[in-house]
Parts: C-alpha cells; structure tokens; sequence
C-alpha cells in the first residue's frame, strides 16, 4: 500500500471531509480513500465513448427515433448473361 500527503488543503475542504467521515462512521483517511476509489472507478467507467453518449441521453429522457429500414434497389439489376464480350 502507497501513502499519500496532501500539502495546502484549504480549511474548509478539511473540515467538511471530518464531517463527512464522522457522519459515516469513518476515520478521515478511510473517507478520502473512499472519496478517492469512487472518483477514479466512476472515471474508469465513463471513459468508453458509447456510455458516455448514452448517459448523456438518459439524462435528457432518452431519445425515441423511427428505425428506417434498408432500402430495396429502385430498379432490379439488368441481366447480362445473353450479352457476349
């Protein structure tokens, strides 16, 4: 396991990881790994293009788009099997 120091963290921030930990009955350290270890697995998760096109989405409702189907040939192809080179 790594050890990690935070140099000049603001006042407040600190105060407000205390209380956050106190809150779930948990030291400060054990609160900022946490804090830490979900930050950076939601990362992880987030980075592939494709989920992140649909949670952006979802978030607005989804969106509901008519499939088209394939389109047919206009005309069928012309038939060349009597023609000679």
């Amino acid at each position: 396991m790594a050890t990690l120091t935070i140099r000049k963290l603001d006042d407040s921030i600190k105060q407000s990881l205390r209380i956050r930990a106190a809150h779930n009955g948990v030291s400060m350290e054990e609160e900022a790994r946490r804090i830490l270890r979900d930050a950076l697995s939601q990362e992880k998760e987030q980075g592939k293009l494709g989920s992140r096109i649909q949670q952006h989405f979802a978030r607005a409702g989804g969106v509901d788009q008519e499939i088209v189907p394939a389109r047919s040939p206009v005309r069928p192809a012309p038939d060349l099997s009597g023609t000679r080179d």
